[in-house]
This record gives structure tokens, sequence and C-alpha cells, in this order.
């Protein structure tokens, strides 16, 4: 049977991290609706048996009453109490990882989630988990401060860049659940979404199987599957349409006037430092806000993304 207020909540998909979170929501949100009720009826109560009937009634001198106070102090201290054990344990809960969990890495940047498996998959803004198995998220950021959350599951953490945090969940149905980041990051904020997507265990396996690994396919292919892993189309579209950084359709070996005045010929070395420090040289009309890639991708890689980008026209 639900609860009062389980309709101000999104649907519990993890009860082993939720239900300790849904207790405590639902205990401080029924202790105050009594009270506050309490409090309307004693209000009423009070004005009406205590109204002044007459021009001869005069108000009691009264210092003090040791019951009614003792009560009022001792009953919010005791209810204090409960809260206070509740979210500990809640917390104990989220922060105690069982020791069979499947651990993921995700790496946060502006504005994509980075996901990688220990047989090498790779994904962008999209984790794939098996159902009724603990799930590990190890999480680090490589720019700015990003927040990690999922309210399915009720699990939310900060991700901090060159530190690593972690939050853990068990998924009890298949289906998909969104991610939201809830630390403001940067322009384009409110668009790092991703999704938790639920298989069925012997489903998982096969999609892990299949994506083992990393990029495949000729040096072309692979380059556009790392510009997806790479989350590059959150800010640079391939069909001209301006978003937050400039188009790749038909960059490649054109020139291209920057901030200061110059003006510069997109080659194969334009692209590598524009990759690794994309602040040294800031195209006409555009702001400064892509993070570098240096330390995150290599030198193999970035050829591959060159001779995809050759391809767009």
């Amino acid at each position: 049977m639900g609860r009062l207020f389980d309709f101000m909540l999104p649907e519990n998909k993890s009860p082993l991290t939720a239900d300790s979170t849904d207790l405590l929501f639902n205990f401080i949100n029924e202790t105050s609706l009594v009270i506050f009720l309490g409090v309307i009826f004693a209000m009423t109560y009070f004005a009406i048996r205590y109204r002044r009937k007459s021009e001869d009634d005069k108000t009691p001198l009264i210092t003090h009453n040791n019951t009614l106070e003792i009560t009022w102090s001792v009953i919010p201290l005791l209810l204090t109490f409960v809260v206070f054990g509740l979210g500990y344990s809640g917390w104990l809960n989220l922060k105690t990882v069982p020791n069979d969990a499947y651990e993921i890495q995700v790496t946060g940047f502006k504005w994509s989630w980075n996901i990688n498996y220990e047989n090498g998959a790779q994904t962008i803004n999209e984790i794939h988990v098996p159902k009724g198995v603990p799930i590990k998220l190890v999480m680090t950021s490589s720019d700015v401060l990003h927040s990690f959350f999922v309210p399915e599951y009720r699990v939310k953490h900060d991700v901090i860049p060159n530190r690593y945090t972690y939050v853990w969940f068990q998924p009890e149905e298949t289906g998909e659940s969104q991610i939201f980041c809830t630390e403001y990051c940067g322009s384009s904020h409110s668009n790092m979404l991703a999704k938790v997507i639920v298989h069925e265990p012997e489903d998982f396996q096969t999609w892990l199987d299949e994506n083992a690994g990393g990029p495949t396919g000729s040096p072309i292919e692979q380059g556009q599957q790392l510009v997806t892993l790479q989350g590059c189309q959150a800010c640079h579209s391939v069909d001209g349409t301006e978003i937050i950084g400039p188009s790749f359709k038909g960059i490649w070996n054109r020139e291209r006037k920057l901030a200061d005045g110059n003006t510069i010929i997109i080659d194969e070395n334009y692209i590598r430092e524009s990759i690794l420090y994309p602040g040294e040289k800031i195209a006409e009309g555009y702001q400064n806000v892509m993070s570098p890639y240096e330390g995150r991708i290599n030198d193999e890689e970035i050829t591959k993304i060159i001779e995809y980008l050759k391809t767009i026209d």
C-alpha cells in the first residue's frame, strides 16, 4: 500500500537504495502534516473557547506552564532524533556498496557523460546495466564540477575533477531512467542528459560482448565513433547547424577567421591543436567554453577523428 505523499516522488526502480530515502521523506511530510493540522485545530479551538464574551472579561496573568513547556520541547527533540536516525541509516546504506557490485567508470565533461566498461566497451550518455544486479558507478570529471542524479534510484553525488566519487543502485525492472546533471556547469548545463538502460542479464551480456573493445572498422568509421563517444556532437553539428561551436560540415582545408583577427587554414595541425588546447585559437563569433582534451585522447585517436572530419562535406 502506498504512503500518503508517494504521489510527490518519481517511480521507485531501485528499492535497495530508494526505500530508505522514501521512508525519511514520508516521515518528515506525514509528521509535518500532523503538526500542521494539530496547530490549526488548537488555534481554532482556543479562539472559540477563550474568546472575550463580555466587557467585564479580563485576561488572567499566566507566567508559565511546566507541563506545556516540557511537552513542546521534548516532542520536537524526539522527532529530531528519529529524523537523524533515519537519515544516518539511509546514508550508510547509500555508501555501503555490495561486494558483488558490477563496476562501471563514468566521466563527466561539458556537456556529456562518457561511460567505460571493463571489457573496453564505451558509450556516451547511455549506461547499460543488467536487471537485479548491484551497480557501482565510479565517477570523475575531466573539467568542472558536475553532479550525477538519477531520481528513480534516489542516488545523487557530485562529480569532481581530479578525484573519484561513487554511487550504487540495483535496478529491479527493465527500461530507461533519466540522468541529470544537477550542478550548474556552463551554458549547456540543462542539456547534460543521459539514460540508464536496464536489460535482462542475458541481453546485457549480449550487448556487452557486441560492444567490447571500443571503436571498430576503418579509420574513418572509428573516427566517427570517437566523435560520438567523446561527446563532440553536443557542441559541433555535422549538418551545418550552428550550436555552441562551429559545425564540422565542410571545414576541411577551409579558411577560418579567428577571434584575434587572424586567419588560418583548417588542416591536421589546427584540428589537433583545437582538440588538445581549444583555447589557443578561438573561431570568430564563438566563446572559449570547450574543455581541453589533453590526456583524454591520444594521437592515434586524433588521427582517426581527422580522417573522419575530412569526409564531412
